[in-house]
Parts: structure tokens; C-alpha cells; sequence
């Protein structure tokens, strides 16, 4: 891997990479595999440091590839999702997105994701009693909620809530346990690690609920036995004691539908998390946690959040074209269109948009849908957005779809955190069983800071000033800004 090469080879068509150091005049091969280098062959290339090089540069080490924002490293062999960026193709285990969202079911596809197949009648049956199963809370959790300010925001409280399960099971903590609990292989570590599999599909609805449920003031719901993954998620957060409640079904399936189409995307950033955090080997409740913490962000969950914002700043049809001039000169944002990995369309949107046609038959157009259509149809028409293969996404039409099913803004994020968990257990449970073993994931970086230097006393110092230089003043109000005005004993020191 990576050798130097000391003779050409012959012309013919070999599944290697020739590569040649300019420094050193070596020439080097290495291998491709299902059309991927091993990064670690760059390393082989060593080279004298030049006269005046900086040391930190490492150069006698080997070289290092930089690839900031991950645009083209692949970290992982995974077998769970494909997508075709250019052609708009998402697949889940070789199972185009189109199809599953047509025939198939959330949890369904979340035995599908996990374990690699479609189940049977009777495999999933078991799989949707376990799930349902484990969707209790422990009473416990109620103080845990209510020890939240009333007006925080539900990602917060989510975020927290998956770490805290992880402190009620000891026998699934690796800390506890022994590193290995989850990568044996064996029937007892596959067991605990379905065990937690199950917890955490089933708890994600219970807690997202009490967390809508501390937002509106309510007391919480024990989840019902006897309907659907989203039926039951609709049954707590709205049931208000009302004799045989039953979740409008037009709504419960297109909450189903856009769970299926956002259980997993491969390896996005809440994805990453999660592996990078499991790389560690600490507990999936853990784990869970820091992907929730990620997709909070508003470069991923807070996408659809930011569409409704968008529309509502435009306010109406008319006000679409001096919007968009706005978008072109940079002074305005346009959130719901394009994607990092889409550069056609997202195969996504297209089931998304077809099951908001459904919702608002039950729930009337919401009053932004207009203005929508009115920038849809405006920038599928501008040669500038065309050009830049700025097509919507599926945050462009979820977020009107969950506007017009009642769900406050700030709560977007959890309907995506939700149906997300699947995906984070699918890689996560893949990392686990994964051939050799799990490598602790340690990035490298290309150091550019200072060179050596020498401690120098504070009397002989001298001030640095400037922009992100200096640590900001911030204005203080208050009991703070009150207790500074005033006199007590060891003032100096504060």
C-alpha cells in the first residue's frame, strides 16, 4: 500500500493509483477498492524538510490528505444507504425511497435499515411489539421535564433526555461493562444491543411528547397500546382526557410517510456525530445525545424551521421577484433549496410534496402555501437558480406540512431528531459489528500556528489588541451589573 514503484507498468488498465512526489521524484502505487484510496497510503510519501520549512509541517513524517468539511472522505465501508447525488437517487438498502414511501411503513423501514432486510409478517410484528414495548417512561422522567424553564426550546430538552436515559441502564453502559459489550458478536452482545435498539426507537417518541407537553403546560401522557408508531406519538401530545382519542388517520400517515424519508441519509453531520461519539465505545444513549446536539443546528434540522421564516418574511406572492433579486445579491437568504449532496433534485421532495396535498385536504391550505408555490415556480423559471442547481429540497415543503398540522416552529427540529434515531442506530450498530474491530475516530490537522517560543514573564509582555485577538466586553445587567456598583469584603478579587 502505497510502495514506491520503481519500474513502470506495463499499459494496460490496473485498479491503482500511479502517483508521483515532485519532491523526491518516487513514484508510488496504491490500491483502489470499490473506487477508493486508503488515505494512510499517502503517508509512505516522506520527503526532506526544505531549508527555512517549518517543523510542525511534519514533512519527514509522510503526507497528509486535507479535505476540511469532509467534501470527499469516505470514513466508513457501510452497506445501509445509498445516494446518487447528481441523478436524485436515495436508496435504503438497495430499496428506492419512491417505493418504500409508497408501500412500506416507518418502522418497517427501520427493521429494514438495521438489520438489512425486509422483515415478514411475523419478524415484524415482533419488531413492532418490542419497540411499542419499550416506549414507557420511567416515572422518574416527569421531574426530569419539569425541571426545565417553561419556554425551553424542546431540542434542548430532547438532546438532554437521551443522555440522561443512558444513566438508568448500567448493563448497557461499555464503561460499566466492559469495553467489548457491543462488539463481540456474540448472541448476548446482540441481545443488549437490540435491547437498546428498542429503548431508544420507542422512548424517542415518549420523550419528544413530554417535551411538547412541558412547552403547552399539559401534564404527561402514558403511551397507549394499540396504535401506530406516529398514532401513539399524536395520542401524547395531544390527548387531553377525551373518551376513545384517536389520531386524525390522514395525519397520522403523512407523519409516518415523512419519518420513513428522513430515517436516515447516510453519513450527514448528526450521523458523523454519532459514529465519531460511538468510536469511543461509550453507550448509545450517549451517543444518541451528541447526534441530537448536532442536527439541533440550523445548517441541518433547522432547515425546515428556517423555510417558514423565510416565507413568512416574504409575506406574499407579490413580494417573491424583489426577493429574489435580494437572494441574487447575496442580501437575502434562500433556505429550502439546494443540497449538499442533491445537484438535481432531492427524490424526497417529490413524496413530500404529494403528502402535503394530502394534509391540506384535511387541514386547509396553510396560508404561506401561495407565497410557496409563487417562489417555487419563480426560481424553477431563473436562469440563476437553474444554473446553480438550486432545486427545493424536502425542508421546502415538510416544514409547511408540519405549519399546517399545528406544530410550532421550534418543534421541527424534534420531528426530524425523531424518525432520525433509526438512522444513527442502523451506522451505529454497523461500526460495532464492523470487520476488525472499532478504531477510535482521531482526525489530523494541518497545524499553522505559532513555532516554538519561550514563556515570557507578564511585566515584560507586550499587549496584543485586535479583533478575535482579545476576549469581548459584554454588557451586564441586573443583580450583576448592581453587586459590580456595589461594596463588600473581597471585591478586588472578583
Amino acid at each position: 500500500m502505497g510502495r514506491p514503484t520503481t519500474s513502470s507498468q506495463e499499459n494496460v488498465p490496473q485498479d491503482s493509483l500511479t502517483v508521483r512526489d515532485n519532491r523526491t521524484g518516487k513514484v508510488y502505487t496504491i490500491p483502489i477498492a470499490d473506487n477508493a484510496i486508503p488515505a494512510t497510503a499517502f503517508k509512505a510519501m516522506t520527503a526532506p524538510r526544505k531549508p527555512g520549512e517549518r517543523e510542525e509541517n511534519e514533512t519527514e513524517r509522510g503526507l497528509r490528505v486535507q479535505d476540511k468539511g469532509f467534501l470527499n472522505t469516505a470514513v466508513i465501508r457501510s452497506e445501509i444507504t445509498y445516494i446518487d447525488g447528481d441523478a436524485g437517487v436515495l436508496r435504503y438498502r438497495g430499496y428506492p425511497i419512491e417505493q418504500l414511501a409508497l408501500r412500506s411503513s416507518h418502522l418497517e423501514t427501520a427493521y429494514l435499515l438495521i438489520y438489512g432486510s425486509l422483515p415478514t409478517k411475523e419478524q415484524f410484528k415482533f419488531f413492532e411489539s418490542e419497540v411499542m414495548r419499550h416506549s414507557v417512561m420511567h416515572s422518574d422522567a416527569e421531574g426530569f421535564f419539569r425541571s426545565f424553564r417553561y419556554d425551553a426550546h424542546p431540542m434542548s430538552m430532547l438532546t438532554s433526555a437521551f443522555a440522561m436515559l443512558g444513566s438508568y441502564y448500567s448493563e448497557a453502559n461499555p464503561s460499566l461493562q466492559g469495553q467489548r459489550l457491543y462488539t463481540k458478536g456474540d448472541a448476548a452482545s446482540l441481545a443488549t444491543m437490540d435491547r437498546q435498539i428498542y429503548r431508544l426507537i420507542g422512548k424517542a417518541t415518549t420523550l419528544a411528547a413530554m417535551a411538547y407537553r412541558v412547552r403547552q403546560g399539559r401534564n404527561f401522557v402514558t403511551p397507549p397500546t394499540g396504535l401506530s408508531y406516529t398514532g401513539s406519538f399524536l395520542y401524547q401530545m395531544d390527548h387531553l382526557g377525551e373518551e376513545n382519542y384517536t389520531p386524525n388517520p390522514v395525519l397520522e400517515k403523512a407523519l409516518d410517510v415523512l419519518f420513513l424519508i428522513h430515517a436516515d441519509h447516510e453519513l450527514n453531520a448528526s450521523c458523523t456525530t454519532v459514529l465519531q461519539t460511538g468510536s469511543s465505545l461509550v453507550d448509545p444513549y450517549s451517543a444518541i445525545a451528541a447526534g441530537c446536539a448536532s442536527l439541533y443546528g440550523p445548517l441541518h434540522g433547522g432547515a425546515n424551521e428556517a423555510v417558514i421564516r423565510m416565507l413568512i418574511s416574504i409575506g406574499s406572492p407579490r413580494n417573491v421577484p424583489a426577493f429574489l433579486e435580494a437572494v441574487k445579491k447575496k442580501e437575502k437568504t434562500l433556505s429550502g433549496f439546494g443540497h449538499r449532496v442533491y445537484k438535481t433534485s432531492d427524490p424526497r421532495s417529490f413524496i413530500v410534496r404529494k403528502t402535503a396535498d394530502e394534509v391540506f385536504k384535511v387541514t386547509g391550505k396553510d396560508a404561506l402555501l401561495e407565497t410557496a408555490m409563487a417562489l417555487h415556480d419563480a426560481a424553477m423559471k431563473d436562469e440563476y437558480f437553474v444554473k446553480r442547481k438550486l432545486a427545493p429540497n424536502v425542508d421546502f415543503w415538510s416544514g409547511l406540512i408540519y405549519r399546517a398540522m399545528g406544530f410550532p416552529l421550534d418543534f421541527f427540529p424534534v420531528l426530524f431528531a425523531v424518525p432520525r434515531v433509526v438512522g444513527w442506530l442502523a451506522h451505529w450498530r454497523q461500526m460495532m459489528l464492523q470487520e476488525g474491530g472499532v478504531k477510535i475516530w482521531r482526525p489530523r490537522q494541518v497545524y499553522v500556528g505559532p513555532s516554538k517560543r519561550d514563556y515570557v514573564p507578564v511585566e515584560e509582555r507586550v499587549p496584543v489588541e485586535g479583533v478575535k485577538q482579545t476576549p469581548s466586553r459584554v454588557e451586564h445587567g441586573g443583580i450583576t451589573k448592581r453587586t459590580m456598583l456595589a461594596t463588600f469584603k473581597g471585591k478586588s478579587k472578583l
